[in-house]
């Protein structure tokens, strides 16, 4: 019962992991617009995401622009957005995976132990899709912070980070909770007992005058 317990509640974790790296790979609010200068008002508030950059204005209108062409981004831009898209996909496919292997599933048979083996199957193709995503998330924040403090990059193109990357960070690493425990859901096999083989001639129950 704690076994499939344990199961459940690490598959719920790597769901609302996924839902959280898929929200953090469609927002726009990768990284913001820093405010550094010597004039801290300002009336557009700039944000770009792995898809598309936007302006906000204090008017409260919102204007985005698609990435016209995928070869104009910058190296970090491209690896990062490859990799989101990796770690969903990984992930999605280690939740059906592990859906199949968990006990309350009819799926993947009857036989408890291969079904446990499943499950920490999909439980490991879970931990690999959030390391992509950790991995994403940090190199992404590592061009951030390296452009910050460049002496080179003008005070009014500075950034800061977003909303959407502390999301995707914490969709890793709750599909990273959640994929360790499905991993762990294997239950030790138990030893079989072995029993001494006895040597002595089958007694008989006939009697002999």
């Amino acid at each position: 019962m704690a076994n499939s317990s344990l199961q459940i509640l690490g598959f719920a974790l790597a769901l609302l992991g996924v839902i959280g790296l898929i929200i953090g790979t469609i927002l726009p609010q990768w990284k913001m617009s820093a405010f550094v200068g010597s004039n801290i008002i300002t009336a557009v508030s700039m944000y770009e995401g792995l898809w598309m950059s936007c302006a906000f204005q204090s008017t409260g209108q919102i204007q985005c622009k698609v990435y016209d062409s995928m070869l104009q981004l910058n190296s970090a831009l491209q690896a990062t957005r490859a990799l989101m898209v990796v770690s969903i996909i990984v992930t999605i496919a280690g939740l059906g995976v592990a859906c199949m292997g968990m006990k309350c599933t009819n799926c993947g048979g009857d036989d408890k132990a291969k079904k446990s083996r499943i499950a920490m199957t999909g439980g490991i193709i879970i931990l690999i899709g959030a390391l992509c995503a950790i991995i994403a998330c940090s190199w992404y924040a590592n061009d951030i912070v390296r452009a910050f403090y460049d002496p080179f990059t003008p005070v009014n193109t500075r950034y800061e980070f977003g909303s959407a990357i502390f999301i995707g960070w914490a969709g890793s690493f709750l599909a990273i909770i959640g994929g360790a425990m499905l991993a762990a859901s294997c239950p030790k096999e138990k030893p079989s007992p072995k029993y001494p083989i006895s040597n002595r001639p089958p007694s008989s129950s006939k009697e002999y005058v």
